[in-house]
């Protein structure tokens, strides 16, 4: 069977990898683990927006490219981008009535519209017989919907927290499989590996 994996890069990073030790997963390795052995991988398509340095955490857009690297060196991966957003916002505070305290609010921007647009686009051209979809956003049933019943397609769905999935991510799904944390480890970048351009790709040593 010819597969497609469509996966939500920050829905992934917050549900399954951050506070872990497994950030520095290779995606194609855990479909693979997820899937049958004559199942065939023809395409991985990442969604994402690069972030930008933020108080606490100057570090995050230099350890984003380093991990953006190393997913370049999949052949069957394409990234897509979408947009970090950074504003201030006003806040009301707890237990306080009237006072406010000005926030930086992020918010990205894009990537559930691209993985949903892109899921049904392949789908209607006939360029896979299975989707894989990474990611637990309620939003996506619906197009994950229309594959598995108008087109007559299997859309599985990789949960990535300990938790389940509520009926109508289940429904809107033809399988569900967990990303757990043991499958996650065993599916990790290899801490040093070949760059496209030919330079070598570092795990950060801090993450």
């Amino acid at each position: 069977m010819r597969v497609s994996i469509y996966i939500d890069g920050f829905n992934l990073y917050y549900r399954a990898l951050k506070g872990t030790t497994h950030k520095w997963l290779d995606p194609i390795a855990l479909a693979r683990k997820l899937l049958h052995e004559d199942d065939r991988i023809v395409r991985a398509r990442y969604f994402t927006a690069r972030v930008s340095s933020r108080a606490g955490n100057p570090g995050a857009p230099r350890r984003q490219q380093m991990y953006l690297n190393a997913l370049s060196t999949l052949p069957e991966l394409k990234i897509h981008y979408g947009r970090f957003l950074t504003k201030t916002k006003f806040r009301p505070t707890v237990g306080r009535d009237g006072e406010y305290v000005e926030i930086h609010d992020t918010e990205e921007k894009g990537s559930d519209v691209n993985l949903a647009s892109f899921l049904l686009h392949d789908g209607w051209q006939d360029q896979y017989d299975v989707a894989l979809v990474l990611s637990q956003d309620s939003d996506l049933c619906e197009p994950m919907r229309m594959v598995k019943n108008d087109l007559g397609k299997p859309v599985g769905l990789i949960w990535l927290d300990d938790s389940n999935p509520g009926r109508r991510m289940r429904n809107a799904a033809s399988f569900v499989r967990h990303a757990t944390s043991a499958r996650l480890a065993a599916a990790q970048f290899p801490d040093t590996l070949m760059g496209k351009s030919g330079h070598l790709v570092r795990k950060p040593m801090e993450w």
